[in-house]
């Protein structure tokens, strides 16, 4: 640590001198700043600590030389705004502040991350693998660990309170390929919605539990360097307690939704996700191997999640859409219920009759299969009239949002089993779940694998059809 001492003494001679700068926020511009001989002394440095070859992230090129990027030390360290706080006359720790300077400049970059914040309530602690995702909550300390400038937390005018987000699920994943930029990334305007890509991470969660799991913010991050999460998208709310003299009390807290995790279905969910994750894996897997039925079951597979997610994610709450977006949701659904029971060696007529068959055939009682088989039925109707400009005589909106409901429910119902019961071989589930509508092979294929994972891998309430083995 001794050969970053001319560093570290320059950031904190740096940071002095910001005192005599001016006191406005406007004031103090980057061009102003970037004059300074202080700040000239200060780049010296960083390159004597952290040259180029071994830290080419922290420079970039201005007239054809190479120099210390002005936006990474100032901008993502998060010096620039430790200086303008200092000038406004704001107790900050040097110490403190010069020490994560010295870390973000001879430390190795970071790996980006996407992270996805939930609207879930779940229990301090969590940490749930799924795949190459991690489900997680966070500390207030561990949150700061992963900010540029810990020290500088909650002294930034309208910056993020860190204090909204702990116990805060996040669903994390590395993305070394991501392309990071300068600017918050929210919801882009162009091309799918930013969770779209992570239905991996998310798929297990939106299937134990028939409450609405909501994707709030997608952001990037690289620990200790960059956390790109605007704090107006941070939903929150004033939730009223009594404080320690029994007076009423309002608090701003993260909001979170309707799906709640109490610590005591921790293991389970624990299990359900790992299994559900290496299910997916396992089929996933099937884009590299040589024959044509896993690759396509894999496609087949991503493009229905897709198209579940996108439904799912635009469905506000458990009876509500926005009216103009319903039928373009049930489409979604239809979409992903076609790609998960339709199989490559069908002819092009029967699409309807063949989903029909084979959604019923996911379940085990008659009455049950007689729900699948309607909900795809009025499904398939609404579809079709929809796609030829009519639309459905004598139907409330009331009605058409229950409706949607039932469809949403039992589109996931049906993922769901298609996850538990598909082959991971070269076989096809569609011709299994034909010879069970006949009646051949179902205890064998159907009623007793999904009775076996319900009783050993249970989703937060056992499937009213299934009756442990």
């Amino acid at each position: 640590m001794s050969k970053h001492f001319p560093l570290r003494g320059a950031v904190l001679s740096w940071l002095e001198h910001a005192r005599g700068l001016p006191p406005t926020p406007q004031a103090i511009t980057d061009v102003a700043l970037a004059a300074l001989p202080q700040w000239e002394t200060l780049e010296d440095a960083v390159v004597a600590a952290a040259p180029r070859d071994e830290h080419p992230d922290l420079y970039g090129k201005v007239e054809g030389d190479w120099v210390p990027s002005f936006s990474a030390l100032l901008g993502e360290s998060g010096l620039g705004a430790a200086t303008r706080l200092i000038a406004q006359g704001a107790d900050v720790p040097l110490s403190e502040v010069a020490d994560s300077f010295v870390a973000f400049c001879t430390g190795p970059a970071p790996v980006p991350e996407r992270w996805l914040l939930l609207n879930a309530d779940l229990p301090r602690g969590t940490r749930i693998q799924l795949g190459q995702y991690t489900l997680q909550t966070f500390t207030l300390d561990e949150l700061r660990q992963r900010v540029p400038m810990p020290a500088l937390n909650g002294l930034k005018p309208g910056g993020l309170d860190l204090g909204l987000l702990t116990g805060a699920p996040f669903l994390h994943v590395p993305d070394p390929d991501h392309k990071v930029t300068r600017r918050t990334t929210w919801f882009d305007s162009t091309g799918p919605r930013a969770e779209a890509p992570h239905w991996q991470g998310l798929l297990p969660l939106m299937l134990w539990d028939t409450e609405l799991l909501r994707v709030d913010s997608v952001f990037t991050v690289q620990r200790g360097r960059r956390f790109a999460l605007n704090p107006f998208t941070v939903p929150t709310r004033m939730h009223t307690y009594e404080d320690h003299h029994g007076r009423e009390t309002e608090a701003e807290v993260h909001d979170t939704g309707a799906f709640h995790v109490p610590a005591a279905d921790l293991p389970d969910l624990t299990t359900f996700c790992s299994a559900i994750s290496a299910k997916i894996n396992t089929v996933m897997a099937g884009e590299n191997h040589e024959d044509d039925l896993p690759k396509e079951r894999a496609r087949r597979l991503e493009r229905a999640a897709r198209h579940l997610l996108a439904a799912y994610q635009r469905t506000y709450n458990d009876y509500g859409v926005w009216q103009v977006e319903a039928d373009e949701l049930l489409l979604d659904y239809v979409i992903a219920l076609e790609a998960l029971l339709r199989s490559p060696n069908d002819s092009r007529g029967g699409i309807v009759r063949s989903l029909r068959t084979r959604a019923s055939a996911l379940f085990l009682t008659p009455a049950h299969r007689h729900q699948a088989h309607t909900v795809i039925d009025d499904a398939y109707t609404a579809r079709s009239l929809y796609v030829h400009g009519k639309v459905i005589n004598n139907q409330t909106e009331r009605e058409k949002q229950e409706e949607l409901r039932t469809l949403r429910l039992m589109t996931l119902e049906i993922m769901l089993r298609w996850l538990v019961l598909t082959p991971s071989d070269t076989d096809d589930l569609a011709p299994l779940l034909d010879a069970a509508a006949q009646g051949t092979g179902r205890e064998e294929h159907i009623d007793r694998p999904l009775r076996a994972f319900f009783t050993t891998t249970p989703s937060r309430s056992l499937p009213a059809d299934i009756t442990p083995a």
